[in-house]
């Protein structure tokens, strides 16, 4: 099926921007939670964490149910899950908020997965690292419609009202991607096992190869950056610096379009020659730069310089995925391009889970959002290290 053209990339897309976009919900609303339900903003990070914890599971699972039912099925009940979470998050109780952050990853876990497993069949060896970052973009563009989009629905719902209207798109588009089922899924099999073994699979597939262990571990840092500035910039300004809300969402926006632009350029970098290490080793220094900027803004600070900074930020910070997951796709035994993926993933969101909480520890603790980003400076500074460590030694 390779050279199927621009549909698989085109549906994949929008499923990875909806998913996206319900994840990122909560926490770009997370000030005004906060105060109607009298809890810090920074719990934030726990239902941040809550949510990849889920994730990690379902990401894990996503493989062999890829083989079973089909991406596309798997992609529907993703956004099913996704819809239900929302829900229930819009109760006004932290244990039910706490089931529905826990369906949210369910829902998102297993979306690269199959994606990578559709477009790994139908994508030519050469263009892998720009199709993969293309369909990557997919999540700042589902973080830039939450950022764009949810605080003024703010202004006139209640956050419980805006949480159930993304709810309602997500169902939306589970209906839309029915009639493609067909063609996109005619490759599973029913009787492929799907048991508890599926969760340990994965994880050894990964440990088994250098290369994929090495970009796994690398995954798990750069995922902690990531996450942590989605997660908290528009806290940090809102509370901090006294940006608006409205203002601080589309500063996030800022950020996230960065990493729209950041995606596909670095794919077509690292197709045209840089190569995927030294690509990510850019980044990484790149984060480094940002996350200490970042850390340096003031009230005084001019909004040019402040949304630039955010720019390269969520160039570098966003930037990454694509690259990653195309080295993963490619290092893959044949037709485990999404088992692969799933057991990096399950690294990736492991430094999702712990990065938000530590960065929210951190903050509570110096009682200051710097200190995180701070944190986040010296996180990729140690990526950046193990990427040219890796470099050397397969150059030896």
């Amino acid at each position: 099926m390779r050279g199927a053209g621009g549909l698989p990339l085109l549906i994949t897309l929008v499923i990875q921007a909806m998913v996206a976009m319900a994840l990122l919900t909560l926490p770009v609303m997370a000030p005004v939670v906060g105060q109607a339900l009298a809890v810090s903003p920074a719990l934030v990070g726990v239902y941040v964490a809550v949510t990849y914890a889920g994730a990690m599971a379902a990401s894990l699972m996503g493989g062999d149910l890829v083989r079973r039912i089909g991406a596309i099925r798997v992609s529907q009940w993703g956004l099913v899950l996704c819809a239900c979470g929302l829900l229930l998050c819009a109760v006004p109780w932290l244990p039910v908020m706490a089931l529905g952050a826990v369906l949210i990853g369910l829902g998102y876990g297993p979306i690269t997965p199959a994606s990578s497993h559709v477009l790994a069949r139908t994508t030519p060896m050469h263009r892998m690292s720009l199709v993969f970052s293309i369909k990557q973009t997919g999540v700042p563009v589902g973080s830039m419609l939450a950022g764009a989009i949810v605080p003024p629905l703010l202004l006139d719902w209640s956050w419980q009202a805006s949480l159930g209207a993304v709810a309602l798109v997500c169902l939306l588009c589970a209906v839309l991607a029915q009639p493609l089922r067909r063609a996109m899924d005619a490759d599973r099999n029913a009787t492929h096992p799907v048991h508890l073994g599926s969760l340990v699979r994965p994880i050894r597939l990964v440990l088994a190869h250098r290369s994929l262990r090495t970009m796994a571990l690398c995954s798990f840092m750069l995922s902690m950056v990531q996450l942590s500035l989605t997660t908290y910039l528009v806290t940090y300004l809102n509370q901090e610096l006294a940006i608006g809300l409205v203002a601080a969402g589309l500063a996030l926006s800022v950020a996230q379009m960065g990493g729209i632009g950041g995606r596909i350029v670095w794919g077509y970098v690292a197709d045209r020659g840089l190569g995927a290490s030294r690509t990510l080793m850019l980044l990484a220094a790149l984060m480094v730069i940002s996350a200490l900027a970042t850390a340096s803004i003031t009230r005084e600070t001019p909004q040019t310089g402040l949304l630039l900074i955010l720019l390269v930020f969520g160039a570098s910070a966003i930037g990454w995925n694509g690259v990653y997951l195309a080295e993963v796709a490619r290092r893959a035994p044949e037709g485990m391009a999404s088992v692969a993926t799933g057991g990096t993933l399950a690294f990736t969101f492991l430094g999702v889970v712990i990065g938000p909480p530590l960065f929210g520890l951190l903050a509570t603790v110096f009682g200051t959002y710097r200190a995180g980003f701070l944190a986040l400076m010296g996180v990729s500074c140690v990526c950046g290290l193990l990427l040219y460590r890796l470099r050397r030694e397969t150059a030896a």
